[in-house]
């Protein structure tokens, strides 16, 4: 299992539940994603980000198909104007991990 977790800080928080909305519209849009989730941060501590994203994928090669799809460019498209910044964690679940 491949994971993708992306953080938004987002220039004006109040869209925070909109670009939720947006990333749980790609669902069932790409065939590589076996899993996708967003949240928006509901603590608001000094150090919280806006939007958290967690994509899963079957392999690492996934990840390419996800992010050349026409439905990601055009999430993109839409989030770029608006995303003050951004930070990504990419990791592999070996198969025999714990749990």
């Amino acid at each position: 299992m491949f994971t993708h977790i992306v953080f938004f800080k987002l220039k004006d928080g109040a869209l925070r539940e909109e670009v939720c909305a947006r990333v749980w519209a790609l669902r069932g849009a790409i065939p590589a994603l076996r899993g996708l989730e967003a949240g928006a941060d509901v603590v608001r501590s000094g150090r919280s980000w806006d939007v958290a994203l967690v994509a899963r994928f079957t392999r690492r090669e996934d990840l390419a198909e996800y992010a050349e799809h026409p439905a990601h460019r055009e999430f993109l498209a839409y989030l770029t104007p608006r995303l003050e910044a951004s930070c990504a964690v990419d990791y592999e679940t070996p198969e025999d991990a714990p749990g």
